[in-house]
């Protein structure tokens, strides 16, 4: 096989949550150009039938997949339903998220519980729906939307429900990987640095000196600068790579 066809997600179909904006609608998009098939979660009805239609003019076939991951029910029944319209998952990309930026003893029980349920409860149980298929018929790729935040402690804001959640996500992508492996099931996970997204307001100028300036590269990212890592990682291209966290950040964390 030539190398670059080790890139090619043809004859395969990705789960990926939490697709209708920003880093989920870069990666369908991604996933769709290397030839996969695409199941599009997220709440908004409208953003998933835009997504649809950008991964379906690109010859692939897509599925709008609408719900809330906050409750093992309603993982079971996203799971249940993409399972139903595509037949089956071969990749999972776990990109839902939610953060909260604010001092630790400002920070509620419910805004705590906010970010861990949506950023490790939702991936954890989404991941143990997706695996119980993947694990039964042996193969899989899981890739895991982790952060720096999992690795060191943004400023000059806080936010230490998010930095818990991610790095909670590294180490149950190693744990799943540990496990998975004898059964064909690879784990990974991404650790994008500062990204351009509806939720990384990386615009604002109060966070210039210390997300732009600090980081060797002197600038942020855009999603669709992410998205390779994801199509490598579900990809052929990564057969031998299970357990890692796969650093994306502009060199920000070598400081």
């Amino acid at each position: 096989m030539a190398v670059l066809d080790t890139f090619s997600l043809e004859g395969r179909t990705a789960l990926v949550t939490g697709a209708t904006r920003g880093l989920g609608r870069a990666f369908a998009r991604a996933i769709a150009e290397a030839g996969g098939d695409v199941v599009i979660h997220g709440r908004d009805a409208q953003a998933g039938e835009e997504v649809r239609a950008e991964v379906e003019s690109l010859g692939r076939t897509a599925h709008v997949v609408l719900g809330e991951l906050t409750s093992r029910e309603s993982v079971d029944a996203v799971v249940a339903e993409s399972l139903a319209r595509a037949g089956s998952i071969d990749i999972l990309v776990n990109n839902a998220g939610a953060c909260v930026h604010r001092p630790a003893l400002e920070v509620t029980d419910d805004e705590w519980a906010q970010v861990i349920d949506t950023n490790l409860t939702a991936l954890w149980r989404v991941s143990q729906a997706v695996g119980a298929h993947m694990v039964e018929r042996r193969t899989g790729s899981i890739v895991n939307v982790g952060s720096i935040s999992g690795m060191i402690v943004n400023r000059p804001q806080w936010q230490p429900a998010y930095n818990a959640s991610k790095a909670a996500v590294h180490q149950l992508t190693k744990s799943l990987a540990a496990e998975w492996a004898p059964s064909g099931v690879r784990v990974n996970a991404v650790a994008p640095g500062y990204v351009k997204t509806d939720m990384a307001p990386v615009d604002e100028p109060q966070f210039q000196r210390f997300w732009i300036e600090d980081a060797p590269q002197q600038r942020y990212a855009v999603p669709d600068e992410i998205s390779p890592a994801v199509v490598f990682l579900a990809s052929d291209a990564a057969s031998f790579m299970t357990g890692s966290v796969l650093v994306i950040d502009g060199g920000y964390t070598v400081f």
